[in-house]
């Protein structure tokens, strides 16, 4: 029962602390894109993501190597610790949408959705919504390099070479988040998510536990010997998804911040504008209206063939969630911006008429 509860509150301690060491760490201080809803004011933001994510996993280190934890003590308290971080996420919710006062619609719904947009809470030291995808961020991390771990203590003499390419290429992902944090205060989940269940239960439960679902499903599993072509073509959909994910991604952030810059000094920026809005048409975004949603999805994919399981389900439930979550929100943020730019983003449609896969969807 005792490890029971110490698994179960492990996910609680561990989100302390990874606030703790974003309030006491050295941050930078950036201008979002996001502003204040009574002032009007851009919000301002301090990012110490990737020296938050290199501290936490320099202390699983140390505890492994003093021998204060086993190495795999996160994969032997998997199941107590998602149930944990489960409970917390619900706390939370309730919490924090409970304490905000409704405009009159639906319980329901605010539950789910939120209520309250962009709360920065200890003097505006913290912003509520990056912290939670940091937190997750780092959890998830340190979840994939215990299972990982556990995998190397199970089957010392023979480990699954995917099993190590699968963290590679998951480790690139988390880095690649945290380092690029301040081009996220400019995407979907920074200006239209609002906080409730969506997305802080997603990011406290969700994305550390559900996101290993693919090393989750074969930490137990022997060696499957795959063979060398399909770790490669593991390796390339994912790098080409996620050329395609980062490279929307900072061509927006670029023309947010100059809408006369060339990005990577090739693409000129081409757009429809009424004087004051501007709908961006060319380069990745002149391909698909949401060629990011294909490049995550894509990311998704590599990683599940990675693991040299192709034939077994457990790996691509981290696929399928993409699919599942992305193709509905791309249809809010079509209607979102249909009422935003009118005219202007049905002159969008026209030019570039395949919502997320080109001529294909």
């Amino acid at each position: 029962m005792t490890n029971l509860l110490v698994g179960f509150f492990a996910p609680w301690f561990i989100f302390a602390a990874l606030m703790a060491l974003h309030l006491l760490l050295p941050a930078r201080r950036v201008a979002g894109y996001v502003r204040d809803e009574d002032s009007g004011e851009l919000l301002r933001y301090r990012l110490n993501g990737p020296l938050v994510l290199v501290v936490s996993v320099g202390i699983w280190a140390a505890l492994g190597l003093s021998g204060t934890l086993p190495w795999d003590w996160l994969w032997q308290h998997r199941w107590p610790g998602a149930a944990g971080a489960v409970t917390l996420g619900l706390l939370l919710s309730a919490a924090v949408v409970l304490s905000t006062p409704g405009k009159g619609g639906s319980l329901l719904a605010d539950l789910y959705f939120g209520r309250r947009e962009n709360p920065q809470p200890f003097n505006r030291r913290v912003d509520a919504k990056m912290f939670l995808y940091l937190a997750g961020a780092v959890l998830l991390q340190l979840n994939l390099l215990s299972f990982a771990a556990h995998h190397f203590l199970a089957y010392p003499d023979d480990p699954s070479p995917g099993v190590v390419l699968y963290v590679a290429l998951f480790t690139w992902f988390v880095c690649d988040y945290l380092v690029f944090e301040r081009v996220h205060l400019y995407t979907y989940d920074l200006f239209a998510e609002r906080l409730g269940f969506k997305l802080i239960w997603g990011c406290l439960a969700w994305y550390p536990y559900f996101y290993a679902v693919g090393l989750w499903s074969v930490a137990d599993l022997p060696n499957p010997h795959s063979p060398t072509w399909l770790l490669v073509l593991a390796a390339v959909v994912f790098f080409a998804g996620w050329i395609l994910a980062r490279g929307a991604n900072m061509q927006k952030f670029t023309f947010k911040l100059d809408r006369e810059r060339v990005f990577l000094g090739r693409v000129a920026p081409r757009t429809f504008s009424d004087g004051e809005r501007h709908v961006l048409y060319s380069g990745f975004w002149g391909v698909s209206r949401h060629i990011n949603y294909l490049g995550e999805i894509l990311m998704a994919g590599g990683l599940a063939l990675a693991l040299g399981w192709p034939l077994l389900i457990g790996p691509w439930l981290y696929a399928l969630y993409y699919v599942v979550l992305l193709f509905p929100r791309e249809r809010d943020d079509d209607r979102r911006c249909a009422a935003k730019y009118g005219p202007l983003w049905e002159q969008y449609r026209q030019a570039v008429p395949w919502r997320i896969v080109p001529k294909v969807y």
